[in-house]
């Protein structure tokens, strides 16, 4: 008897309705619920004022617990952990995608310049002495689909935009950028500058509902749009002369996915500043996870949640109070996961 492949797509009919899906990452996303759903719990117990699960659970669903205790979890907790949640997620299918774009393991929004040019409209608004938290957003969001132009720009090639020539334009704008933001912060009043530099370290703390709802109203409209999208995306990856040849208009899903792509990323910078590392690894844990030959959004969505909530709790329980902003703390597991990963990337 031959044994059960679990990577090999099922198909559902009713009628002459009929929906494909697969064992194996039907499983692995039902995993990652689970384990999402217990870490969302163990985040919102922690911090200064210690909460267990149980506890956690009355409050949510019963509204039992003091007034100091539902203030902390509902006004404090639950924000910061909504965000955390939306800005992995978000994060993740923007590395997904611009990963199956460029074909290549680094072709993530945080590797190619965007999170920083997103950073660079919000860095300037904080600087010119700006609070407010929407706003900020539609800053990041302007200058990062101002930076995609840029590199897209300066990538094309024969009418086309190569994959290396993405990665290292993406690259050297980044940089360029980075320089920028530094020059605006030290041209800026000290206060403004110092909030600005604060949030430059990509941080959940005194994340708020002005914070987590524009986040996810966006999340909402974009994701979505980019799920839909995914056959085509896949399609894409196996050659722009198939895909045509398979009726799939290249450049316009093309730009449509880079778009929502460039969108995603820069809302989650907007939200919580630039934070690397989960672009980056997210959509190649899941493509490990579901045995995926391409970049899954939907298990790589689930994964950037996991893995930003997970450093965020991490970041909190961290020995002699240290609570590094969360940004940090990606950046350094990210330079050890590039230590060990690129030797082992064939691309490469």
């Amino acid at each position: 008897m031959a044994a059960l492949d679990w990577t090999k797509p099922r198909v559902l009919r009713r009628g002459h309705l009929s929906l494909q899906w697969v064992p194996r990452q039907l499983i692995v996303v039902l995993l990652l619920l689970t384990a999402l759903a217990v870490l969302v719990l163990l985040a919102m117990g922690t911090g200064r004022i210690s909460l267990g699960l149980l506890q956690v659970l009355d409050i949510v669903f019963w509204g039992d617990g003091s007034a100091l205790e539902r203030k902390v979890v509902f006004d404090i907790r639950l924000p910061r952990v909504l965000t955390a949640l939306l800005t992995g997620a978000a994060l993740a299918v923007s590395g997904a995608i611009f990963q199956s774009l460029s074909r290549n393991p680094l072709g993530s929004p945080d590797v190619i310049g965007f999170t920083t040019g997103a950073a660079s409209g919000a860095v300037v608004y904080f600087v010119l002495g700006g609070t407010s938290s929407v706003t900020s957003a539609v800053f990041a969001v302007g200058s990062g689909l101002l930076t995609a132009l840029v590199v897209f720009a300066l990538s094309l090639r024969g009418g086309a935009v190569a994959s290396y020539r993405l990665v290292l334009v993406g690259i050297g704008v980044g940089a360029t950028l980075s320089a920028l933001n530094e020059a605006v912060l030290l041209r800026g009043a000290l206060e403004q500058a110092l909030s600005a530099q604060l949030w430059l370290s990509g941080s959940l703390n005194t994340r708020t509902w002005g914070h987590a709802l524009p986040l996810l109203a966006g999340v909402v409209v974009i994701l979505p749009l980019a799920l839909l999208g995914q056959s085509r995306l896949m399609l894409l990856e196996l050659g722009d002369d198939l895909a045509r040849q398979l009726g799939v208009p290249a450049l316009k899903v093309k730009a449509f996915m880079a778009f929502c792509a460039v969108l995603l990323a820069s809302l989650a910078t907007g939200a919580a500043g630039p934070i690397a590392f989960i672009a980056l690894a997210a959509p190649r844990l899941a493509a490990f996870l579901t045995g995926e030959h391409g970049r899954p959004l939907w298990p790589s969505a689930l994964t950037g949640a996991l893995l930003l909530l997970g450093v965020d709790v991490l970041s909190q329980t961290l020995p002699f109070e240290l609570n590094l902003p969360v940004g940090l703390m990606t950046a350094l597991i990210g330079g050890v996961y590039l230590v060990f990963a690129i030797p082992r990337l064939r691309s490469l």
